[in-house]
């Protein structure tokens, strides 16, 4: 496992919320991110079909280009009822002509499972897997999941994605409902980095 000495890398990420989440994360470690938008860097296209590849092509794709570190995040919603989708292919659910629309792809995934007559609690899983790359192409990952159930209709305005009708375990408040704070700190994305700050920062 590699350490990270640089203490500014590029956050490759075009997703604001993820920007935002994954800045005051790294902060909180005293590392500056840099986001790959402020670079000027694109998006490169997500050509795979796990969340790791998808993960590798953006940190890959950022490092290169910039000539610096880059942590990149891939993540979505995992829900039982419907075998795992829509999984990898969370942020395409929500593709539109205009854009990204959550709340359409939230209804889709609720509509479907009441479809199937899914029974409750109707579990889903958020999951993350973060990829830290060096110019060199070297790269380390790590996996965070935050299990929990779906409810309806959607709570709260805050997050971002599918927040809104995600309950994690041993809560009663959606992520969309909760305080910024403490939904980062038992999040999908809190969890990967626990296991990112432990392998590459902590002595």
């Amino acid at each position: 496992m590699r350490r990270l000495t640089e203490k500014k890398i590029v956050i490759a990420s075009q997703n604001r919320g993820k920007l935002h989440e994954i800045a005051v994360l790294l902060r909180s470690l005293g590392i500056e991110g840099i986001s790959a938008p402020c670079l000027g860097l694109e998006a490169p296209p997500e050509t795979e079909d796990t969340f790791a590849g998808n993960a590798r092509i953006k940190s890959h794709a950022a490092a290169i280009n910039s000539g610096l570190p880059a942590l990149s995040d891939d993540s979505g919603i995992t829900v039982d009822a419907l075998d795992g989708q829509p999984g990898v292919f969370t942020a395409d659910w929500a593709e539109t002509a205009h854009g990204r629309d959550f709340p359409m792809a939230m209804t889709k995934v609720w509509n479907l499972l009441e479809e199937v007559n899914a029974p409750s609690p109707r579990l889903a899983q958020f999951r993350c897997t973060l990829c830290l790359t060096w110019p060199d192409g070297h790269d380390e990952f790590f996996e965070g999941i935050c299990t929990g159930s779906l409810t309806w209709p959607m709570r709260g305005n805050r997050g971002f994605g599918f927040d809104p009708i995600f309950i994690p375990d041993g809560d009663s408040e959606t992520f969309g409902e909760m305080d910024p704070d403490r939904k980062n700190a038992m999040s999908h994305r809190a969890v990967a980095f626990a296991k990112f700050k432990s392998a590459c920062l902590n002595a």
